[in-house]
């Protein structure tokens, strides 16, 4: 069964005191309330990384990196390879987010290529994919997904997979306010298990966590992890409020299971 996950993703927010509280406030409600059935993660800025992981203090809450370099070292000035993030800490690694994708111009073959990398070094990539809303209106989302799939996971063995964190993010729901209904966030997660369970195997997709991603709050939470595909969710604004990140990790203790 996929690992159940709540992970809030920092993006360029939150200075050093602010993020130390944050990360000790998170340490503090795992340690003082039962949670058994989730795993939490923090991807906070680069900077912090290494701060995160000595505030984190214990084995229930996991330290993520927003991006990584393809390459092992080098001239590439400003960035971070997957050897730095380790050193640092850290277990897991964002990869491919739209902002990435969009705003920084990363194609789907530098993507496919940092999360080679991220497995081969030990980390965890989280692979984030989504449509936007002209593909959705144009009714091409389920296909352009696919092609993300197909260009992400390219090379990757099933046993590789087992490594591999999948989140679903609408663009048109990312910062906007806006989120998928649950039925459609559900349809998109159905989709993208049963295009794992036909490339890869069943036991595969049933073990392949899909997060979902797009203004999830404390208001919505609830009903986007009851639905059977959604095994939990990367959330931003909400996530960078200790009150809304705790209140939605105690709904995924109560509903992902």
């Amino acid at each position: 069964m996929a690992r159940k996950i709540v992970a809030g993703n920092w993006k360029m927010n939150l200075h050093l005191k602010e993020g130390q509280a944050l990360v000790q406030a998170t340490n503090e409600y795992l340690n003082q309330n039962p949670v058994e059935h989730i795993d939490v993660i923090i991807a906070p800025p680069a900077y912090q990384l290494c701060q995160s992981v000595f505030n984190s203090g214990n084995k229930k809450l996991s330290i993520a990196a927003q991006n990584m370099a393809a390459q092992d070292n080098g001239a590439f000035t400003g960035e971070l390879s997957a050897s730095m993030l380790i050193d640092s800490g850290a277990e897991l690694v964002i990869l491919g987010h739209s902002e990435r994708r969009t705003l920084f111009g990363e194609d789907d073959a530098l993507i496919n290529a940092k999360v080679k990398k991220a497995l081969s070094k030990g980390l965890y990539p989280i692979l984030c994919i989504g449509e936007s809303l002209e593909q959705r209106q144009s009714n091409v989302h389920q296909a352009h997904i696919k092609a993300q799939l197909d260009a992400g996971l390219e090379g990757l063995a099933a046993d590789e997979l087992y490594r591999v964190i999948i989140a679903y993010e609408p663009i048109w729901a990312i910062g906007t306010g806006e989120t998928a209904s649950p039925e459609q966030a559900q349809n998109m997660h159905s989709f993208i298990r049963k295009y794992l369970s036909e490339k890869y195997s069943a036991t595969v997709a049933d073990e392949v966590s899909i997060l979902y991603g797009g203004s999830v709050k404390p208001a919505n939470a609830r009903d986007l992890f009851g639905q059977p595909d959604i095994d939990g969710a990367l959330i931003g604004g909400a996530s960078i409020v200790k009150d809304s990140f705790l209140d939605i990790i105690q709904v995924g203790e109560e509903i992902l299971r």
